[in-house]
């Protein structure tokens, strides 16, 4: 009892430090907020909390928020906001929410994190698994992880999408599938691209099905979650259809996202080239580039399939990089997960290459934007090159973490080999 009370303690504490902080930028720096709130390693078309100030303007003035063609993100977040003071007046009562909405996030991960599913899932049990972290580590790594303050601080509407995975997978792990896919289906209402992780968090589901009413048939069990993926969806399109009146959420919303229409400068790989991109080859391209950001999806799943909780922190790692408008949030959700594998960090061969290449783009990523449109001594050329060296450093975090993992995995399938070089002649 009493290493109970000690553990809620602690966690409280963390809890408080981590909001404390948040309010202190908030409140200390007032100019702190709008600043990273226009920098585009932040804010992208579709989670810029500007844009959403605007699609709230005009929908408290009964007037569409897609008309003036800049709000792109779901109409159910207008009414969440418009339900708070006015953020002129009082911004209190946003900094709480989003303030809250980050804690929740780590509340999820504590879930995770000491469920034990990196080290031992249904079908894999890592000769490795007492090295780990607790789940009070992990919060604080991704509580304090500059990456999540900032998004904070930034008031990005991805902190909704963080949250709502990041529950989906806890309900997961704990063998409650029906919250699980309510969870990824208000994710991916938010943002579309979490529909892709439905597949290995169908498979996490699955192993982890109470055993009093676990379903056999996998078919069985995939079709009926399927069902309430379709059905949450369903209601959550209708609703917004019946807030705004029509369908035209739906091309604002997710065809700005699939045909990268707004191409404003963001930290990911797409929006340079389609602006080179001649108009005739513009669809080939885009269906090339969602195709490489979906065929992932079924060869992870496959490959991975006793560790589903790997495959879906792989895809987090995958779509930080590949996604239409990738964010820094998306790199500090993904860099949240990592830690749940400490007990394959040993067998990792670049940590230090890819924790340099990180930073360095982390400061330098601002400056060579800084050229480019304040100073005028620099041009797209200098903030795109610095963001393939990002997008570099987190895949090489992904292929080592791979490696990583599939090493485990063939060590406990070959035990002489442990310890031993791989090479491949």
């Amino acid at each position: 009892m009493d290493g109970s009370k000690v553990t809620l303690g602690r966690t409280a504490g963390l809890y408080a430090g981590a909001a404390v902080l948040r309010l202190a930028l908030f409140t200390l720096f007032p100019g702190l907020p709008d600043l990273l709130t226009g920098r585009v390693e932040i804010s992208t078309p579709v989670t810029s909390f500007k844009r959403l100030q605007e699609g709230l303007f005009l929908y408290n003035h009964n007037v569409s928020p897609y008309d003036g063609g800049v709000y792109h993100q779901a109409p159910l977040l207008l009414p969440l906001f418009s339900l708070l003071p006015s953020f002129a007046t009082l911004p209190i009562f946003t900094y709480l929410l989003y303030i809250a909405v980050d804690l929740a996030s780590a509340s999820a991960l504590i879930k995770i994190a000491d469920s034990g599913e990196a080290g031992s899932s249904a079908l894999f049990t890592s000769p490795r698994r007492q090295k780990r972290w607790s789940g009070f580590i992990v919060a604080a790594v991704f509580l304090f992880n500059p990456f999540t303050v900032a998004t904070c601080i930034g008031r990005s509407t991805s902190v909704f999408t963080t949250a709502a995975i990041l529950h989906a997978i806890a309900k997961a792990v704990a063998g409650a599938p029906f919250s699980a896919m309510v969870a990824i289906s208000f994710a991916s209402y938010l943002s579309m691209y979490p529909l892709l992780l439905l597949p290995p968090l169908l498979l996490l589901c699955y192993d982890r099905q109470p055993t009093s009413r676990a379903v056999k048939s996998g078919y069985q069990f995939a079709t009926t979650n399927i069902g309430v993926v379709i059905a949450v969806l369903g209601a959550l399109f209708q609703m917004s259809y019946f807030m705004t009146g029509s369908w035209e959420f739906l091309p604002s919303t997710y065809g700005v996202q699939l045909t990268l229409s707004d191409l404003t400068p963001n930290i990911g790989l797409w929006w340079y080239f389609f602006i080179e991109m001649f108009d005739s080859f513009r669809s080939f391209f885009l269906a090339v580039f969602w195709l490489h950001l979906s065929c992932y999806v079924g060869g992870l799943s496959i490959r991975i399939r006793r560790q589903p909780l790997v495959v879906l922190t792989l895809l987090l790692g995958l779509f930080a990089i590949f996604k239409p408008y990738p964010s820094i949030s998306d790199a500090s959700l993904f860099l949240a997960m990592v830690p749940l594998y400490r007990h394959v960090f040993p067998l990792m061969r670049y940590t230090f290459v890819i924790a340099a290449v990180i930073m360095y783009t982390t400061f330098l990523g601002p400056a060579f934007y800084h050229l480019w449109i304040y100073a005028g001594s620099g041009n797209a050329n200098f903030f795109y090159a610095i963001t393939l060296v990002w997008g570099l450093g987190l895949s090489l975090l992904v292929c080592d973490l791979t490696f990583a993992v599939l090493r485990d995995e063939w060590e406990v399938e070959r035990p002489e080999m442990v310890g031993k070089d791989i090479r491949q002649i």
